[in-house]
């Protein structure tokens, strides 16, 4: 991929037209929301936990809609918030890059913007798709220009209900563990935002140092000369079989269970309006039939991420391919599929991610509590569905609910803005398409919760109010006596 030379001053320009943008909607909008003091201590009104994309747009609504007493907390370090200069191994983005994504509806906040105004509209018509490190820059600028509250390398350690309809979160930053508290709190925490990577249970059966998942941080060149495996068939599978491949693999085999590569995205197939903002108001049947018939499908990798890894001769693609065995034998393993058996010096596994709340230390006051799709909706017939079943059941806000309503009523301040929403609320807030929907419309469930649990103090405010639009000396009273009277009229006019 050719690298072209940024314009400092396009992108100057491009900022100068987003500011006066910003001035023209009055953003941010004025701040409403009353102050609360709890032993001293300020409350902040919404934490959100994440400050890739979705933890960033999230903020940038609240912003919009005048919710300034917020922050964002993420453990990277600023510049490496979310996947994609970590474990996101991609040399683009799959998604088209049209979509206009965090914008929130804003021209110049787009990605387009920011890569037309540096490298021109030409360059823009011949990019395939946003280079995944140009997109972080991207995430990074639009922090920078809508001033985005955000604190990096703030570990969350543990989220607690408390009785004043308050939150305490325990985290610890620069080393030292301290306690903040908070009336809303939202899990901007990603694919693994309730659980962890998934990975079968048959690799427990070898030593740790044989195998890593897609998510982990892999020293791809200590993978030099070695003989790989790469189990699945998904995008991150093929990415980080590229970039095995690349770092100078001798062989790499891609175990793959089903009998041929997923080939429709069936889900982008079907994008539309309709969708982002329709799936919600769906029949608890038939947001199941919908999800249910796409996650069988599967989604296929991008081409030119197969691409990618079947330029390498040494790349051999195994369908039908389940493993069936994993044996360690001195220094390798033996991967046994019903095909045959192959020694192999390492495997990644490219097995997705699950739901799985023993894994969130930090949710572990909740998760007695937290309701999901299995204790909600028995799954139909022949349409049994594992990630379905343990997918979190949620309000309109993306609020959890009630396993047992009345037992945990903190619940309806803890907001689920991460993949596992999908069943509730539709692909709104694990992926670029709809991001901005789905942030606007937790933005909104939280200021009316935010302005109905304040009511009495916009009341009190509202009688308070006492500064007159009209001053008394814009006009006379006509039948006042001490008015002037008109002349009488002349009878010959």
């Amino acid at each position: 991929m050719t690298m072209l030379s940024p314009d400092a001053a396009g992108l100057a320009a491009l900022e100068a037209r987003l500011r006066q943008d910003l001035s023209w909607l009055e953003w941010p909008a004025k701040s409403w929301v009353p102050r609360r003091l709890v032993d001293g201590q300020e409350v902040t009104d919404v934490v959100i936990v994440g400050g890739g994309m979705a933890g960033l747009v999230a903020s940038a609504m609240l912003t919009r809609f005048g919710v300034d007493n917020h922050v964002v907390l993420d453990r990277a370090k600023a510049g490496q918030e979310g996947p994609w200069v970590t474990y996101a191994r991609m040399l683009t983005l799959r998604s088209p890059k049209e979509l206009t994504g965090p914008a929130m509806g804003l021209p110049a906040l787009t990605f387009r913007a920011f890569y037309e105004a540096q490298y021109g509209r030409e360059a823009w018509r011949t990019l395939d798709r946003a280079p995944r490190t140009l997109w972080m820059d991207y995430l990074t600028w639009y922090r920078k220009m809508l001033n985005l509250p955000v604190r990096n390398e703030v570990a969350v350690a543990r989220i607690q209900p408390r009785g004043d309809d308050l939150l305490a979160l325990d985290i610890s930053e620069a080393g030292a563990a301290r306690q903040i508290l908070a009336r809303h709190v939202v899990l901007a925490t990603g694919r693994d935002g309730l659980g962890g990577p998934y990975v079968p249970e048959i690799a427990q059966r070898i030593d740790r140092r044989f195998w890593a998942h897609t998510a982990d941080m892999i020293d791809f060149a200590q993978l030099k000369t070695k003989r790989v495996a790469m189990v699945g068939a998904g995008a991150s599978a093929m990415d980080n079989a590229a970039v095995a491949l690349e770092a100078g693999a001798a062989r790499l085999d891609l175990f793959i269970r089903r009998a041929d590569i997923p080939r429709i995205n069936k889900f982008t197939g079907i994008g539309s309006q309709g969708v982002v903002h329709g799936f919600a108001g769906l029949p608890d049947e038939w947001k199941w039939r919908f999800l249910d018939h796409t996650l069988n499908a599967q989604t296929p990798p991008p081409r030119p991420s197969v691409l990618r890894v079947s330029a390498f001769p040494q790349a051999q693609f195994h369908l039908a391919s389940p493993i069936t065995d994993l044996t360690e034998i001195d220094d390798h393993v033996v991967v046994t599929t019903p095909k045959g058996r192959y020694e192999i010096d390492f495997i990644i596994f490219g097995t997705g991610f699950k739901v799985d709340l023993a894994l969130r230390p930090e949710l572990a006051e909740f998760a007695p509590h937290i309701r999901f799709w299995r204790d909600r909706f028995p799954s139909p017939k022949g349409m049994e569905n594992a990630e379905l079943e343990t997918s979190p059941d949620l309000g309109e806000a993306f609020e959890f609910l009630e396993k047992v309503p009345g037992a945990c009523p903190a619940l309806s301040r803890l907001h689920c803005f991460n993949y596992p929403a999908t069943l509730s609320h539709g692909k709104l807030s694990g992926d670029i398409p709809a991001i901005s929907e789905g942030a606007d419309r937790l933005a909104r469930g939280i200021v009316r919760r935010l302005f109905v649990d304040d009511r009495e103090r916009h009341f009190e405010n509202l009688k308070a109010f006492a500064t007159p639009e009209i001053l008394g000396d814009e006009w006379r009273d006509a039948d006042a006596p001490s008015a002037p009277q008109p002349a009488p009229l002349d009878a010959s006019t």
